[in-house]
């Protein structure tokens, strides 16, 4: 059962209805000049400081990008990063006794492959959202373009290389 809420929205659609088939096919082209864009790859850069965490986050975006047919493939780097700060116990004296403290940032990668650009942004926003405390996402993409107009305007036996003739330099 399909209800109309907004009868002035109805009206408004239907009161200047297109006139001729050249209208519509206008109207119908001017839409499918929008194409998507297509991405070689999407790598995922993640940084967390709780490797089974990023272990089952890795997991999930990697199952979410099977579910939308999409080819993917992760690892991780061996060793995590350490950064060690030393401070003194007492705020004022006693430059003997020292704590030592120590962040250890480990990384994770996932890399998507041969995506539009609709499936890209929803894929992301998906993961971006389920992003758990303590992990940062890098995303970065390979964009792919067609060559340009004065490039393929250009001679093809410029290109080649011609075993006969010697220059001289």
């Amino acid at each position: 059962m399909f209800r109309l809420n907004n009868t002035s929205m109805f009206r408004s659609f239907f009161r200047a209805p297109l006139s001729t088939a050249t209208e519509a096919i206008k109207s119908v082209e001017a839409a499918a000049v929008e194409l998507d864009k297509l991405y070689k790859t999407v790598q995922i850069e993640l940084r967390g400081n709780d490797p089974a965490v990023l272990t089952s986050f890795v997991k999930f975006a990697t199952t979410a990008g099977n579910y939308l047919n999409v080819q993917s493939h992760s690892w991780h780097l061996r060793k995590p990063t350490h950064t060690r700060f030393t401070v003194l116990k007492s705020v004022h004296i006693y430059k003997k006794h020292r704590v030592q403290y120590e962040f250890r940032t480990y990384y994770s990668f996932i890399s998507y492959k041969h995506l539009t650009e609709s499936t890209a942004s929803t894929l992301l926003e998906y993961i971006e959202r389920n992003l758990p405390e303590g992990v940062a996402l890098k995303a970065t993409s390979v964009e792919l373009q067609q060559l340009p107009e004065y490039l393929l305007e250009q001679d093809p036996e410029q290109f080649t290389d011609d075993s006969n003739k010697v220059s001289h330099v």
